[in-house]
């Protein structure tokens, strides 16, 4: 399958998905098209977006908090800035308040999951999720509204960890599991360090990340969003 068949896969998979789901959010949500693939990535409307979580397994574990910040036009739109806790019915562990910084009076006076899952909807609609380490946000993701709305939404993501790792793979010399980390690979584009494990902390980072690579020799602003895709769920 070439990639304009995949960009009319995925609008055919948003066509089929929103005649099933329920009326609320997520079909509001599908009513939207996928955005365009074909579009340079530095005209893209993209939604950086960090999960902090209670564990690595989605179907096991719980959402702590979301954030996520708006990149359009080639910038990063601050006054688009998202943060919020998740009221969790869970007890949080020791190492949970010691990473995340989240106690569970803090836990206990956030928002419902559904009211946040809701904001995500609402802003992710129309645009490209942009993640590093996809495997949490798209999988924490959809547990979400497979539990709200019983099914899971599509949407296009870019993995700042999948591109480095590309990059980094054509390389002929071995390198450390860690040069992937967010934080490190910041290093390498001479960005600031920032305090992990806050969800729009993180998001902006990635943001941040990405726009680094834009400008850099690696990615081009013409280049088109389709080439950057890492993959798409559900």
């Amino acid at each position: 399958m070439n990639l304009i068949q995949y960009f009319f896969s995925l609008e055919a998979q948003r066509k089929r998905l929103l005649t099933k789901a329920p009326e609320g959010p997520l079909k509001q949500y599908l009513s939207v098209p996928i955005i365009n693939l074909e579009q340079p990535v530095m005209n893209s409307d993209i939604l950086a977006v960090d999960f902090e979580t209670t564990g690595l397994n989605a179907k096991q574990n719980n959402i702590l908090s979301i954030g996520y910040v708006e990149l359009a036009g080639n910038e990063i739109h601050l006054d688009s800035c998202y943060h919020q806790i998740v009221a969790a019915h869970c007890e949080l562990e020791g190492d949970n308040v010691t990473i995340h910084n989240i106690t569970d009076k803090e836990k206990a006076s956030g928002r419902p999951l559904a009211s946040v899952v809701e904001d995500l909807l609402v802003a992710l609609a129309g645009k490209t999720m942009l993640v590093h380490y996809a495997q949490i946000e798209t999988t924490f993701f959809e547990q979400a509204c497979i539990k709200l709305y019983g099914m899971a939404p599509i949407f296009p993501v870019i993995d700042t960890l999948a591109l480095a790792k590309k990059r980094h793979d054509r390389c002929s010399q071995a390198y450390a599991p860690s040069r992937l980390h967010l934080t490190n690979l910041r290093a390498e584009y001479g960005l600031p360090r920032y305090s992990a494990h806050n969800a729009l902390n993180d998001a902006i980072a990635t943001a941040e990340l990405f726009m680094a690579k834009v400008q850099h020799s690696e990615l081009k602003g013409h280049t088109k969003l389709k080439s950057l895709i890492t993959t798409a769920f559900s």
